[in-house]
């Protein structure tokens, strides 16, 4: 899957996600949901478990930065 095919894709915190912390997300891609690390987009973000996120930027391969969807 491409850079590209990752950004912008919804996905929900399972470990939070913020400064100095390396959180999770599972988002649903490739036929089914998968596991990701997690840093926030802006340095000073953080998300709690449940939260709705978009996925930002990917770095391969199981990198996500994410910010929160519904304006957190």
């Amino acid at each position: 899957m491409g850079d590209a095919s990752m950004v912008g894709l919804l996905g929900r915190v399972t470990g939070t996600v913020g400064p100095g912390l390396v959180g999770e997300v599972i988002v649903r891609v490739r036929g089914g949901a998968e596991h990701f690390l997690a840093y926030p987009a802006s340095g000073a973000d953080r998300l709690e478990r449940g939260t709705v996120v978009t996925v930002v930027e990917y770095l391969p391969p199981r990198t996500v930065y994410v910010s929160a969807a519904y304006g957190g």
